[in-house]
């Protein structure tokens, strides 16, 4: 385990600030400092909040995670951070946190890709991931199926949502039942005790002529409030938890059943399910069942790798390193909407100020030696770890 690399990651894509560490497939710390609480007066997260908020819990949390693994920073074989997909400015706080680690330690940067972390996330539960892996990853922003032959360099799209996210369906339905944000884990209790069959929603793009691969939740969405605001127009009383019951049911069948699909059709013989709606209860039960039938094998990481957290990013970021990938340019930026063929973002040959060019794949310099590149990176060293 010793020989295994120890890489810390940031991730700051939306509005959780996680910083995790892990040696190797060996999660050693996983701090997550959320704003949630912040964007929920408003129904959703704000941006310009998101970005306050990590910036402001940026270094506690980095220096809780190091406390809660038992290493120092010095101890590290590199920084990884999510350079995208997500919001812009949350993306550009860690993306800037990382780099100011990175180059004061004298350790390689890896900009990795937030949907790539999610698939690899489930080697901390599961051990290494098979290759080809098929993901089906489903979140506030994303609903997709993708063909992983090897998660650091070759992921393949196969299917994605042609308009709202599941996690953004669950959000808006929680809404206009007045059930507050976020929309996912009230949705989910309220339906444990209602009746998945009391109402037949869509299932959207499930017809022949259909995209097999993609989803569509806009319809189901708009399907539900319409259902709700007639109820209400004729003064009979919403039941909350059948209508909750009802519209997840809809949303976990053509998750399902497409995810296997693309199984079958491709000869992947196990399904990987990640992002934050793999927490919900009825999807895991769904694919389980599902799974067994078709004579697939089931991977799940446990509710908290499921939501966003640096863990899943330095897990890939230590899989970069662990196969050799390069390491990110010091002009690395925030991507909002990097594409997940892009699993990383490795940089050119770039001079780091000592008049040497040093390959992309290296450290800048020898990691055990301080740097002398100028006064003010001594003094910016002093600050962030004495």
């Amino acid at each position: 385990m010793a020989d295994e690399p120890l890489v810390l990651g940031i991730e700051t894509s939306c509005d959780e600030t996680g910083v995790g560490i892990v040696r190797g497939h060996t999660l050693l710390a996983d701090a997550v400092a959320s704003s949630v609480d912040e964007h929920a007066r408003f129904g959703g997260v704000v941006p310009e909040v998101a970005s306050r908020a990590h910036l402001e819990a940026m270094v506690p949390t980095i220096q809780r995670a190091l406390k809660d693994a038992g290493v120092t920073a010095g101890d590290l074989d590199g920084i990884a951070v999510t350079a995208g997909p997500g919001l812009a400015g949350a993306l550009l706080v860690g993306v800037s946190a990382a780099k100011a680690y990175a180059y004061a330690l004298g350790k390689p940067l890896y900009g990795v890709n937030h949907l790539a972390s999610h698939i690899c996330v489930d080697q901390l539960e599961h051990g290494a991931l098979p290759e080809p892996t098929m993901a089906l990853l489903v979140s506030g922003g994303h609903s997709s199926l993708l063909l992983a032959p090897d998660i650091t360099s070759d992921v393949r799209p196969l299917g994605s949502t042609i308009d709202d996210a599941a996690g953004e369906a669950f959000d808006k339905v929680a809404r206009v039942l007045n059930l507050g944000f976020p929309g996912g884990p009230v949705i989910d209790r309220y339906a444990r005790e209602g009746d998945p069959a009391a109402i037949n929603f869509p299932r959207g793009l499930t017809g022949p002529r259909d995209a097999i691969y993609d989803f569509s939740f806009s319809g189901l969405k708009t399907a539900v409030a319409r259902w709700i605001e007639a109820k209400r127009n004729a003064g009979e009383e919403v039941p909350v938890a059948d209508v909750s019951a009802s519209f997840q049911e809809a949303v976990v069948d053509v998750l399902t059943r497409k995810a296997v699909r693309a199984c079958k059709d491709n000869g992947v013989d196990h399904l990987m399910i990640g992002g934050g709606v793999a927490a919900n209860s009825r999807l895991r039960a769904m694919a389980q069942q599902r799974c067994e039938d078709a004579g697939l094998v089931l991977r799940v990481p446990r509710p908290k790798l499921c939501t966003d957290n640096g863990a899943m990013v330095a897990a890939l970021g230590a899989e970069m390193v662990a196969r050799g990938r390069a390491a990110s340019a010091w002009d690395l930026s925030a991507d909002s909407s990097l594409p997940v063929t892009e699993t990383h973002v490795p940089g050119e040959n770039h001079d780091h100020g000592d008049g040497k060019a040093h390959g992309h794949g290296q450290a800048h310099g020898d990691a055990n030696e301080p740097h002398t590149h100028d006064h003010f990176h001594e003094l910016s060293k002093d600050n962030l770890y004495s």
